[in-house]
């Protein structure tokens, strides 16, 4: 069944589907280059068991570096990939690890579970701007984003053109106080649980893992048949007893241009 999930993973949701929203990609060698709304950088890539794999990284950075407006770069790797001293190279050009997130797969159907909410909590979709704005602000407190502003305007243009990206929340009185998108994979069984997050004072509640089940409900509706999520040790352990399971794990290498 890993080894299933995993080829899913690989053939569907790899290579020109990572880029599908972004605003320029190109192919560069065994690299998929993306740029998206914002100014991100992306990058991801397989087989890379090369010779010169530091020539590689360097080409593939001033591609972005050549380009204005760029903010950041992220060299998303997978444990499963074969890449010997990918991790050096990166580190040595400046590119920082980020916390490694467990690359989760299984049935959508079972997520669908009912869940009790905590008095006063109910689940809706944000569409306006404002139920956007306040989704991305607490994802941003909780994730410790000091950008999420920009990610914000960059969620709110993408709306304007694709109507394919849901948002959910959990909100108590007027906060939000949990939230996660669905992104179906198109032409594709897949979706994607991404964003998940959950205010501290509110965890362990149940509250996510009704999300969650909403989330499952309308992949089903959409004609999805899986799901897949990178996921943080806080909302790892509530997929696993969903029925997702762990195919490998990713760990994203962001590089930053230096002040000044």
């Amino acid at each position: 069944m890993i080894a299933d999930y995993l080829a899913a993973y690989d053939s569907q949701l790899r290579g020109r589907s990572e880029a599908a929203h972004a605003v320029d990609a190109v192919e560069f060698g065994p690299l998929l280059l993306a740029e998206f709304d914002g100014g991100r950088g992306f990058i991801s890539g397989r087989d890379l068991d090369l010779t010169d794999l530091g020539g590689l990284v360097d080409a593939a950075l001033e591609h972005f570096t050549s380009r204005p407006g760029i903010r950041s770069v992220e060299w998303k790797t997978r444990a499963h990939d074969p890449a010997p001293g990918l991790a050096d190279a990166l580190m040595a050009r400046g590119f920082q690890p980020e916390d490694t997130e467990s690359i989760m797969v299984g049935e959508a159907a079972l997520l669908v579970q009912d869940v009790s909410l905590p008095d006063g909590v109910e689940l809706r979709r944000a569409t306006t701007d404002d139920e956007v704005l306040a989704m991305e602000r607490m994802q941003g407190l909780v994730f410790g984003d000091r950008d999420w502003r920009s990610r914000a305007d960059a969620t709110l243009r993408r709306l304007r053109v694709d109507d394919s990206l849901q948002l959910w929340t959990a909100v108590a009185g007027a906060e939000v106080i949990s939230a996660g998108r669905l992104e179906p994979v198109e032409n594709t069984e897949l979706a994607g649980l991404w964003g998940g997050a959950t205010l501290p004072e509110w965890r362990g509640r149940g509250i996510y893992r009704a999300l969650t089940a909403e989330r499952a409900r309308a992949a089903l509706a959409l004609g999805r048949r899986y799901l897949q999520s990178d996921s943080t040790e806080f909302s790892r352990p509530i997929l696993e007893r969903a029925g997702l399971v762990r195919v490998s794990t990713t760990t994203p290498y962001v590089w930053t241009p230096l002040p000044g």
